[in-house]
This record gives structure tokens, C-alpha cells and sequence, in this order.
């Protein structure tokens, strides 16, 4: 039932008209996926995740992205990987729970919106994760959601 509440699409951050790179979330994790150029040998990408800040590029030039990020990040969870010419980065947030707007400061940052429609899923997923014998993937909020993190003495942790 849980994959009923997993992210539907992701969200795109667009700069001058190009695609930058697709995210989406869920309650741990942060997933940035980002279009690889053809013709450059797999080795020569390097991603570089530190606690608050995340670097990508080719080798022996300047990095394509070099960013700060939202919230910080476990460091010894988070990875990335190449497939199919696409860099996915997983970024495992220090924060259970938190709403992320963007992966990075400033850039590409939801609306208000689709922050919202993102904290509802996010607290559908809680309440699936620790109830699990329910489905909530049709549940609904009726005006403001709580912040997942901290609703009712916030996320239990094993």
C-alpha cells in the first residue's frame, strides 16, 4: 500500500528554457535525476554529497551543479549511481519527515501549492508507514496539513 503514496511524477527545475535536473521525495529520502551528455566515457562524472552541499560534473571541468542543499543530509546513506545515461543522487535527509520545497537553496523552488500538496503526501506516507495494516492512499486533508516531521510528538524511530 505504501507505493500507492509514492510520488506520482517529478518535479523539474528549468533554468533559460533547459532542464537542469527531476526530483521528488519521500519520507527519508531526497531523489535528484539528472540527463547525463552522450559521448562522455561514465568515469569521468563525479558526484560529491557533503552535509549541506552537493557537487556534480565532468572531471577537469567546472562542476554543472555546485550547490548548497535545502536541509542537511546523512552523508554515509546518501549515494549515487549512473544508468542509462542519467545521474539519480539519493540523498538521505537528516530530517525524517521534513518537506523539502527543492533539493538546493534557491533554486527551483515549489509553489506554495505544490509545497502543500507535497507535505499532505508526505504525512499520508507517515500515517501508512506507522499503521500499516491501513490504506490511506485515498485519505484526504480538509484545510492545512500538519508538518509530518513534527505532528503528535513527531516521527517515531526504531
Amino acid at each position: 500500500m505504501a507505493e500507492k503514496l509514492a510520488p506520482e511524477k517529478r518535479h523539474s527545475f528549468v533554468h533559460n528554457g533547459q532542464k537542469v535536473f527531476e526530483w521528488d521525495q519521500t519520507l527519508e529520502e531526497v531523489n535528484m535525476y539528472i540527463n547525463l551528455p552522450q559521448n562522455v566515457p561514465s568515469k569521468q562524472f563525479f558526484c560529491k554529497i557533503q552535509s549541506k552541499h552537493v557537487e556534480v560534473g565532468i572531471k577537469g571541468n567546472p562542476p554543472y551543479l555546485n550547490h548548497d542543499l535545502t536541509s542537511p543530509v546523512k552523508t554515509d546513506c546518501s549515494f549515487w549511481t549512473l544508468e542509462d545515461d542519467i545521474m539519480h543522487i539519493t540523498l538521505q535527509k537528516r530530517d525524517k519527515g521534513q518537506t523539502w520545497a527543492s533539493p538546493i537553496v534557491g533554486e527551483g523552488q515549489l509553489d506554495p501549492y505544490s509545497t502543500d500538496l507535497e507535505q499532505k503526501r508526505l504525512m499520508l506516507q507517515r500515517f501508512q508507514e506507522e499503521n500499516p495494516g491501513f490504506d490511506f492512499s485515498q485519505a484526504q486533508f480538509n484545510g492545512g496539513c500538519p508538518d509530518p516531521r513534527t505532528f503528535m510528538g513527531g516521527i517515531r524511530s526504531d
